[in-house]
């Protein structure tokens, strides 16, 4: 009579833990449990620069793909790495090319950007040179009246540490982020775009693609030029524009089934409107 109760604790014990085990399966274990078959969740996280774009991409994928859902979160390209190599993550979202010490993941890339200064619509101040850049990020230069514009104390706004935009920032212009003196630190270009926008003696820098898409929205910024450069999208595709880069989608194996299907979906002519929608440039295969 003991060994009946025995048998069902021990049946029940084995239930509790295959159940926990499939719950704290990876997103990659869900989206692969049958491969090649659009079906279950594919989880990108990183790059704000990237996270409209996949977000827009990743709705019209699901749209033709019964039973997929594409969740998309933000939080920089550097957790965009970290997530994909530690599995958190299918995709990792990454707004600038690999380093030599990430090459142990697969980048591809869906468009290119570029990152340009920006002023509130309403400041005089048409263009800035490098170093008067530098003077103000570094608060040598305080006051817009130092650089031609009107009587008034500059808001420097900087990107927080693990965001590829502050990154290409720093190299172009050879400064350490412990070098600049900012008032605001900001997380995604939405943030930066809207802190300008709300305060006229406000400098920030963000992706050309998102600020171009809010100017043409009304937002009240301006996009300054770099090294006498006009920052478009044009000059991006051009490959005039000085400060320029990838966005990719990164991965920490080649990807199977789902995650391969969505991937190249995102690098294909299907999708070239949402990216020239977004004011990105188009890349060939």
């Amino acid at each position: 009579m003991t060994k009946r109760p025995q048998m069902m604790i021990s049946v029940a014990v084995g239930l509790v833990t295959c159940l926990w085990l499939q719950g704290c399966s990876s997103p990659q274990q869900n989206v692969n449990n049958n491969p090649g078959k659009s079906q279950g969740k594919l989880v990108l996280t990183g790059s704000s620069t990237v996270a409209p774009l996949a977000a827009e991409i990743g709705k019209r994928f699901e749209s033709s793909h019964r039973g997929v859902r594409i969740d998309v979160q933000s939080g920089g390209s550097s957790r965009g790495i970290t997530d994909a190599r530690q599995g958190v993550a299918d995709v990792g979202m990454v707004s600038r090319a690999l380093k030599p010490d990430e090459k142990d993941l697969t980048a591809f890339t869906i468009a290119r950007d570029g990152v340009t200064v920006i002023l509130h619509k309403d400041n005089p101040v048409k263009s800035l040179t490098d170093k008067q850049v530098v003077d103000i990020y570094t608060g040598k230069v305080t006051n817009w009246q130092q650089v031609g514009g009107k009587a008034g104390t500059i808001t420097v706004v900087n990107k927080a540490e693990g965001r590829s935009t502050l990154e290409l920032f720093t190299h172009y212009f050879k400064l350490k982020n412990t070098d600049i003196k900012a008032q605001v630190v900001i997380g995604d270009n939405e943030q930066g775009i809207k802190t300008v926008a709300g305060n006229p003696n406000a400098i920030g820098y963000v992706s050309i693609g998102s600020a171009e898409n809010s100017a043409a929205n009304q937002v009240p910024i301006k996009l300054l030029p770099v090294d006498g450069i006009a920052a478009t999208t044009a000059n991006v595709q051009n490959k005039t524009f000085p400060i320029a880069r990838p966005l990719n989608l990164v991965t920490k194996t080649q990807p199977q089934g789902i995650a391969k299907e969505f991937i190249d979906y995102a690098q294909s002519q299907q999708v070239s409107d949402i990216v020239k929608k977004q004011n990105f440039v188009l890349v060939s295969k």
